[in-house]
């Protein structure tokens, strides 16, 4: 095959502090991992886990609103490092990093903990499709 008819490859790179959901039934549920220093973790032991937390993530992950913070391994316990504990955003931060914690590594818990979230689902639009009929005035 000539070189120049070789089609373009995909690179996937994985970014320091990009977030994933893992074990969900969707790409926008399930326990929240976080990837640091070339590996994937999981991100939270489920001190001080709410509603917030959980918002900043779905936000991250382009998945709209959180519908809920579960707690204790919900969608299964996790391997690896345990990255993040005692996080604490106020709601509004653009990535969980962002957010009050410990210190990245710095954890006092077991994967037992591992956090997890339901998010509403990819946010297409804030219009309704398909659109409302128009009268003519």
């Amino acid at each position: 095959m000539n070189p120049q008819t070789l089609p373009p490859r995909t690179i996937n790179t994985v970014v320091e502090g990009e977030v994933r959901l893992v074990n969900g039934n969707s790409s926008c549920s399930g326990r929240v991992e976080i990837f640091h220093s070339g590996q994937w973790g999981t991100v939270l032991c489920d001190d001080l886990w709410d509603l917030n937390d959980a918002s900043v993530v779905c936000r991250q992950l382009g998945c709209g609103s959180a519908r809920s913070a579960l707690q204790s391994a919900a969608f299964g316990e996790g391997s690896g490092p345990i990255w993040l504990d005692n996080v604490d955003c106020v709601g509004n931060e653009s990535s969980i990093t962002d957010c009050r914690h410990n210190g990245l590594g710095v954890h006092n818990c077991g994967h037992n903990e591992d956090a997890s979230i339901i998010c509403e689902g990819k946010f297409y639009s804030y219009f309704r499709y398909p659109p409302f009929p128009t009268a003519d005035i």
